[in-house]
């Protein structure tokens, strides 16, 4: 399968390019790594080369550092969004959380070097300095102030207070989505596509971005977390859809998404739409599993 040999090419590149760190400090380095080599789906990086292998395959190489720091950015998030301060969740990934592996004052730090070697990445890459400029613009603006950043000040803010539909719709728009369409924007920017298509690749990342949102709340509400893989029953004072829309208003909200997005994946051209429909078949209804 084509998108099974692109993760395995990814996989290959992150572990021969873990950050290191060169000290004399006991514990940083294996701290630094310990998140990444916990795996996860790695779905944004693997949406970004999936769209690069679409359109340009011999652009795969020098896509590799901007998937890899796509998902540097995200963990690094991951890590944050954990910590004590915030969800104070215990497992990620199926392992520990970093603040339970290591201590809180290492997991801050980690995620802030994981958030800034992100773009030390992209501004090293094999890609000519007005495309990086570019996908520095998308990374940061959708990951930062713009994007995840005031969705989780939001999220951290309201909670305990229920808000209306249209407001937890940006929350979640800006906390999640906006980094899993900036992960298709980018790959769009790497291989030149018209700034049309690159706006309703972002728009159909922003759909998916929401459907897995609403998806992670029902996860939450019904499975276990070791059946999840991270800590759930940990949304009881969030701004989520299921305290918002009850369970089965959310799996009906879910469902119409899903709808959605496959009529948006089929009015892309073959090969994208292939490639698109291999990755996200196993997500678009994962809801119902």
């Amino acid at each position: 399968m084509k998108n099974e040999k692109l993760l395995n090419l990814f996989e290959e590149y992150l572990l021969c390019n873990l950050p290191l760190s060169k000290t004399f400090h006991p514990i940083f380095q294996d701290a630094l790594q310990d998140m990444l080599k916990a795996g996860g789906k790695r779905f944004r990086p693997m949406l970004l080369l999936c769209v690069v292998e679409s359109v340009n395959p011999l652009l795969l190489k020098n896509a590799l550092p901007i998937a890899l720091a796509i998902e540097f950015l995200h963990t690094y998030s991951l890590i944050h969004d954990d910590l004590p301060a915030m969800d104070n969740a215990d497992l990620r990934r199926g392992h520990p959380t970093l603040h339970k592996s290591f201590d809180e004052v290492t997991a801050i730090l980690v995620g802030d070097a994981l958030n800034t070697h992100s773009f030390n990445l992209i501004a090293n890459a094999p890609l000519s300095s007005d495309v990086k400029i570019e996908l520095i613009k998308a990374l940061s603006s959708d990951g930062g102030i713009d994007g995840m950043i005031i969705g989780q000040a939001i999220d951290c803010y309201f909670e305990n207070q229920k808000l209306e539909l249209e407001k937890l719709e940006f929350l979640h728009i800006h906390k999640t989505a906006k980094l899993i369409a900036s992960s298709l924007k980018m790959g769009g920017i790497i291989v030149g596509l018209p700034s049309e298509t690159i706006e309703k690749l972002y728009n159909f990342g922003i759909d998916i971005g929401l459907l897995f949102q609403i998806q992670d709340d029902i996860i939450d509400e019904t499975a276990t977390s070791e059946e999840a893989g991270k800590t759930t029953s940990n949304d009881g004072a969030k701004n989520s859809f299921v305290n918002l829309l009850g369970l089965d208003g959310a799996i009906k909200s879910a469902d119409s998404l899903a709808l959605k997005c496959e009529e948006s994946i089929n009015s892309f051209d073959t090969n994208l739409q292939t490639n698109l429909l291999e990755i996200l078949s196993k997500y678009l209804y994962r809801h119902k599993k």
